[in-house]
């Protein structure tokens, strides 16, 4: 049975015994629970420990920020009396004032295992931050539910942004605390780090995959992060937030579904058949209607596309839904040259770069979606390389 790191230290004195006498805070969201569903600010205080702050990433301490861009205000923690600081607020990084609350910031975030979640950018801001002031970092460790497998390009330089840490490809198969072992050595961090790592996790184990299926409730990270199939698609589902095709906000599937009311499913997916059959496979695919509630094509009735990856259509280490979403976009651009796909507002507060390249860390997929002479054979040539020299790189921070 699996023990996260939050219950590792709850159970275990002797893991609490170099926190005994300090100031702790704690960086958590909704998913921060224990196995009886516990949360890990109420769990810690109840220990004895002296919590003295709560932070809280994108979406909130509570998760109550629907979409990118919408910022969480500082407050106070009505039970406990603790000052809560917004990590998406006025501020990205802990601060001056924030920083005089705690000698060791426990992190107990979980992730979705792909390189555009905000929190693996959190990680590292607080690990900056921490370096600077001598601070401890301790990271609680939890399942990556997208498991090992490595797919997309790396972000290239100069294209860090928030939803793009470093040179990660977008689907990184590490935990996050192996994310932080791996910040702490390419960023050269003088910083007190330290895992919490997780017993009984085995990332390569069936049915879950890098998720304890069955053993584990799915508490969602994010509001838009309702199940464990989201968490599978959403290296390659993430990237429609780059253009105008719905991800399905507004729906009770979301990012696992794509469409708009001026595409055919049916004829996108016969196209994407028709240029890759290779990149559909290990998942269900499947033409669907959805009318999204809100954001974008609120209240019309959409067609597209159901990314089923779970059981009994799934194989885990083939699926690549990296690659299958750009097979859509392709296939759209191949059905209607001119259908306006990229989206040309702002996001995650970049004002100078479209955000489809923002997503990618840099403009080569969507160069090779417009490009009508490319061919799939083109984005596997420069994307297989950046996934084997990650595969080399992540293994020396590898736990489990």
């Amino acid at each position: 049975m699996i023990q996260t790191g939050l219950d590792r230290l709850l159970a275990d004195p002797e893991l609490r015994k170099p926190l005994e006498g300090k100031r702790i805070a704690l960086l958590a969201h909704p998913a921060s629970v224990t196995a009886d569903l516990t949360h890990s600010l109420d769990a810690l205080v109840a220990t004895g420990l002296n919590v003295t702050a709560a932070f809280g990433p994108q979406h909130g301490l509570r998760g109550d920020k629907q979409d990118n861009m919408v910022e969480s205000p500082d407050f106070t923690d009505p039970r406990h009396g603790v000052p809560v600081f917004s990590l998406y607020g006025e501020v990205r990084r802990p601060t001056g004032q924030s920083l005089g609350t705690f000698d060791v910031i426990l992190v107990d975030l979980q992730d979705l295992g792909c390189r555009i979640y905000t929190f693996i950018t959190t990680l590292l801001y607080v690990l900056e931050s921490a370096a600077e002031r001598g601070k401890s970092v301790w990271v609680l460790d939890r399942p990556n539910p997208a498991g090992r497998p490595i797919e997309g390009l790396s972000l290239k330089p100069g294209w860090e942004s928030f939803v793009g840490a470093g040179p990660l490809p977008m689907r990184h198969g590490l935990t996050l605390g192996e994310l932080g072992r791996w910040f702490v050595t390419k960023f050269t961090l003088d910083v007190d780090y330290r895992v919490i790592a997780m017993e009984g996790y085995d990332p390569e184990a069936g049915p879950g995959y890098g998720w304890p299926l069955g053993e584990r409730v799915w508490v969602n990270p994010s509001p838009n992060a309702p199940n464990l199939w989201m968490a599978r698609a959403y290296a390659g589902t993430v990237m429609l937030e780059g253009t105008t095709l719905s991800e399905g906000r507004g729906t009770t599937r979301p990012l696992e579904i794509f469409g708009a009311p001026d595409i055919d499913g049916r004829a996108v997916l016969a196209e994407m058949h028709k240029l890759a059959p290779q990149w559909m496979a290990a998942c269900g695919l499947r033409e669907t209607a959805f009318e999204p509630t809100f954001h974008k094509h609120s209240g019309k009735l959409c067609s597209g596309v159901h990314i089923h990856a779970e059981a009994p259509l799934y194989d885990h280490h083939a699926f690549r839904p990296w690659r299958l979403q750009a097979l859509a976009f392709k296939a759209i651009r191949r059905l209607r040259p001119d259908y306006d796909l990229w989206r040309d507002f702002p996001y995650e507060y970049e004002f100078d770069k479209l955000a489809i390249d923002v997503i990618n860390g840099g403009p080569a997929l969507r160069e090779w979606v417009d490009d009508a002479a490319a061919e799939p054979g083109d984005l596997e040539a420069i994307t297989a390389p950046d996934e084997a020299a990650w595969a080399e790189e992540r293994r020396d921070f590898l736990l489990y």
